[in-house]
């Protein structure tokens, strides 16, 4: 049940370490012209653009800092995905 709870662990973190990732990605998208019309941008703002409406009350003037805040909540979510795996792991051993 352990080496259940830990490949569990391991692919919830690989699944939001890839959503950081799109995150990232999307908010460069910003500096080049049309790339938001692409297929990709257009991919990226279907899975993305949801989560980062939560956070845009964090604008600095015309700055949007929604992607920094949903990086920090994505990671302290893998540290609690973590830390619970952890947890579980010790009371099954």
């Amino acid at each position: 049940m352990a080496t259940f709870v830990f490949y569990a662990v391991e692919i919830i973190n690989k699944l939001i370490s890839a959503y950081m990732l799109a995150i990232v990605v999307y908010a460069l998208m910003s500096w080049f012209p049309n790339s938001y019309g692409t297929a990709i941008g257009r991919f990226l703002a279907r899975i993305v653009e949801p989560f980062e409406r939560l956070f845009n009350f964090a604008t600095i003037g015309m700055i949007s800092l929604a992607p920094l805040v949903a990086l920090a909540v994505l990671t302290f979510v893998q540290y609690g995905v973590t830390y619970v795996g952890n947890l579980l792991i010790g009371f099954f051993y």
